[in-house]
């Protein structure tokens, strides 16, 4: 069975500006420390999807772009699991749930 994971580092995460709503945010790769203590959405990998599936449902639900979305897939591939989202909570519910529509596994964190 194939496996399409993701994962990330802090460095990679991408957050909304606070107070943008995921149908008007902005994409911004997190350089900063302080995305430690974000909540974040974390993609577990599963056997059940392809990288195109995986790929379309995170630029839908994070609205980035289709190389970053990408370098997810594979993170989940490769490690099982990939931060994918990193913001306010309203937020990371809402990527979630976006997420969740095609059966792929998450889970919000935060620390």
């Amino acid at each position: 069975m194939k496996d399409y994971s993701l994962n990330a580092s802090p460095m990679d995460m991408i957050r909304l500006d606070a107070g943008n709503t995921p149908d008007t945010r902005t994409e911004e790769l997190v350089a900063d420390i302080d995305t430690l203590d974000a909540w974040r959405v974390v993609l577990f990998n599963d056997d059940e999807h392809t990288f195109d599936e995986v790929i379309f449902q995170i630029i839908k639900a994070v609205r980035c772009p289709r190389a970053i979305a990408e370098k997810k897939t594979w993170e989940v591939h490769t490690k099982g699991r990939s931060i994918v989202y990193a913001g306010p909570m309203s937020n990371c519910i809402q990527v979630s749930a976006v997420l969740e529509e095609i059966a792929l596994r998450t889970e919000i964190q935060t620390g």
